[in-house]
């Protein structure tokens, strides 16, 4: 059993649990995968968030256009009506404009909101803290989570145009988006190991890792171009902190010692030569005058 760190440009993902005898190639597309479904996930929660507060999207001919030119345009939102929510609704409306403002109550407000807290927490990068690895089959889980508290709400179903819809059935566009550029390609994705690239021709994890099973490795996952990826840190931002400050610390202390000029210790007891046959003559706490 090998455990591999996955990060993306410096940063942790998540933990996986793979074998030595695992080819490269299948490594590739089951951590893509999981690293894609990931950033799924954040997209649909954040446009849940945005249904409960201001209800389903506008159709695509209505969106970007203000209320006066809707008006003008006689368009009209006839999924609007046909999409409502369990439980009835109140309206709110969207400062943004892209949804009706018709939210679900606050029963169903908290039915949505649920699912998305939970969702997160099943692929937080938290998880790399607490040592627990993440499978295709949880990221899978999290999205029938959402999936099912949408359909609790909308049991008619969410327009055929909306967001969220699209995500669940895997027909997203996301072309010409922010969300587009964190997508990684699993075709053409490269994986890294000590600075180097792992090869998808034929070779397994073994071949790179060494013949320990039970071990656990960081590996970086990057887009075809980018390049290798930095080598990581001798030690961690904490770390360094610690070792400036004490650093620090005995600098300090040997300014200290080098400002100390002060040689009255001499007077002592302790740093009288002559103490020990003093001692043994009596000649301590003599006083010469009468």
């Amino acid at each position: 059993m090998v455990i591999v760190h996955i990060k993306h440009k410096d940063v942790s993902q998540f933990l996986f649990e793979t074998t030595l005898k695992t080819p490269v190639e299948d490594l590739v597309k089951t951590v893509v995968a999981i690293y894609n479904g990931r950033l799924k996930i954040d997209r649909i929660c954040s446009e849940i968030d945005e249904l409960a507060n201001h209800g389903t999207l506008f159709p695509p001919e209505i969106l970007g256009l203000t209320e006066e030119q809707v008006e003008e345009m006689n368009l009209t939102d006839p999924w609007g009506e046909k999409c409502l929510p369990s439980g009835g609704h109140t309206y709110e409306k969207d400062p943004v404009g892209r949804r009706n403002g018709k939210k679900p109550t606050k029963a169903m407000q908290d039915v949505l909101k649920k699912a998305v807290t939970d969702a997160k927490e099943m692929i937080s990068k938290n998880l790399v803290l607490q040592e627990k690895c993440l499978t295709t089959k949880i990221v899978q889980e999290a999205i029938n989570l959402l999936k099912g508290a949408v359909t609790i709400v909308y049991p008619m179903k969410l327009p055929p145009h909306d967001t969220i819809r699209m995500e669940f059935e895997n027909i997203e566009d996301l072309t010409g988006t922010q969300a587009s550029l964190q997508v990684i390609d699993p075709t053409t994705a490269q994986i890294w190991f000590c600075g180097k690239e792992m090869y998808r021709d034929g070779k397994t994890v073994g071949d790179y890792v060494g013949k320990i099973e039970n071990c656990k490795v960081i590996m970086k996952i990057s887009k075809r171009g980018e390049g290798a990826p930095g080598r990581e840190p001798i030690m961690t931002e904490e770390q360094r902190k610690e070792l400036m400050l004490h650093a620090y610390r005995k600098q300090e202390e040997f300014k200290k010692l080098e400002n100390d000029d002060d040689d009255s210790y001499l007077n002592s007891d302790w740093a009288d030569s002559g103490n020990l046959k003093k001692t043994f003559h009596g000649l301590h706490n003599i006083s010469w005058k009468p």
